[in-house]
């Protein structure tokens, strides 16, 4: 599975953007996706995902201004971010979890910076 993820960018506070992710390669089984992120100086932390049904996922800080969707004809992800604040800034990456009999496997994209100054 490979993760193209693109849509980030400077904003400034209070603006919105929409990041993008799009899924190619052994696609069938992707089950959940996501994205996390990583600010400077902290470890990587979820900020939203969804199934494959359709099912979402928000940490706390994010709830009610971003909005996780799937795409699954386009085997797409998107964020859509709102009300940005200059702790959201970090790198975002997107995810994929695809179910083994082992367990799961984890694909994640190259990431992609969204930056809003304080």
């Amino acid at each position: 599975v490979q993760l193209q993820a693109s849509g980030g960018g400077l904003v400034q506070p209070g603006g919105s953007l929409r990041l993008s992710c799009a899924a190619s390669g052994s696609i069938f089984g992707i089950n959940t996706m996501g994205w996390y992120r990583q600010a400077p100086g902290k470890q990587r932390a979820m900020v939203a995902a969804i199934t494959s049904g359709g099912s979402t996922n928000y940490a706390d800080s994010v709830k009610g201004r971003f909005t996780i969707s799937r795409d699954n004809a386009k085997n797409t992800v998107y964020l859509r971010m709102n009300s940005l604040k200059p702790e959201d800034t970090a790198v975002y990456y997107c995810n994929a979890v695809v179910p083994t009999h082992q367990g799961a496997m984890y694909y994640w994209g190259q990431g992609t910076l969204v930056t809003v100054p304080a």
